[in-house]
């Protein structure tokens, strides 16, 4: 969804991009993107202070940064080919952070896209962030003004959760060691809004058909992990609610379900989307 709730950008394995307009439980075709020459994995809407701009990442190895014009008429505003395989991931930064694109690929690195005011592109890197590939990244929020500091987190083919942070302009790893309780290739990371608590929260999902809620108070200290729920089947997506109360996950049974923490700190399922 865009930011506005008005539009759907989706992602296919035909190689292209659709945008489609909802609104009052109808739909129409706004507009079919391509460019890709392989399965597109993940599109995300850049917030709207910075235009309407869309990145779209596929198998091609290839990020591309979608630009409107006139209303549904979208170019290619630039092409980022810094990685040699699948790029599996894209997550754009609070945009208090800028315009800025974080990348996993399966070649293992991470690459980070920032936008500067003379309209190019500064790249930083973290190499062999998950050296058999990288599944999944998720930026965290931005906390209070005056304390931006950039970390995101990944999921990747090693069974592993990392978190990363930016500090004089490389990245480090931030956890230690890193995040280790799933037993197959993490699918997904979400980095929970934290609406300004020092408490940190990072959902991930697996193959091996667990979510696990990663937890820690604050800065500095060890992130500690729960078992949200065991699906028995391979867990795809998990997605925050804006509050970051609830969690969705989408497993390999065709289902969405919603979860809530309950007060005693356990979680409970709250509904099943039809």
């Amino acid at each position: 969804m865009d930011y506005y709730g008005k539009r759907i950008a989706t992602a296919s394995a035909d190689h292209s991009i659709k945008i489609i307009g909802v609104s009052n439980n109808t739909s129409q075709p706004l507009a079919k993107l391509t460019g890709h020459q392989g399965p597109v994995w993940q599109v995300s809407w850049a917030h709207p202070k910075f235009g309407s701009l869309l990145a779209s990442c596929s198998y091609d190895g290839r990020v591309i940064l979608w630009k409107e014009g006139n209303a549904n008429e979208w170019t290619q505003a630039h092409i980022f080919d810094d990685h040699k395989s699948s790029v599996n991931s894209i997550a754009w930064a609070p945009h208090e952070l800028g315009l800025c694109l974080a990348c996993g690929s399966s070649d293992g690195n991470i690459s980070v896209f920032s936008a500067r005011a003379d309209g190019g592109w500064d790249t930083s890197r973290i190499d062999q962030a998950h050296p058999v590939g990288v599944i999944s990244v998720s930026w965290a929020p931005s906390t209070a003004p005056g304390a931006l500091v950039q970390k995101l987190c990944s999921g990747g083919c090693d069974n592993t959760v990392r978190v990363w942070k930016l500090s004089n302009g490389t990245w480090k790893m931030d956890c230690f060691p890193a995040l280790q309780m799933h037993a197959d290739w993490v699918r997904d990371v979400a980095w929970a809004p934290n609406l300004g608590l020092p408490k940190s929260t990072i959902a991930s999902a697996s193959q091996d058909g667990k979510v696990i809620i990663w937890t820690v108070a604050k800065e500095g200290e060890q992130w500690e992990g729960k078992v949200l729920n065991d699906f028995k089947t391979p867990v795809w997506r998990v997605s925050w609610s804006l509050t970051g109360n609830i969690l969705a996950v989408a497993d390999g049974n065709n289902s969405v379900t919603l979860w809530r923490e309950a007060v005693d700190g356990e979680w409970q399922q709250v509904t099943t989307v039809d």
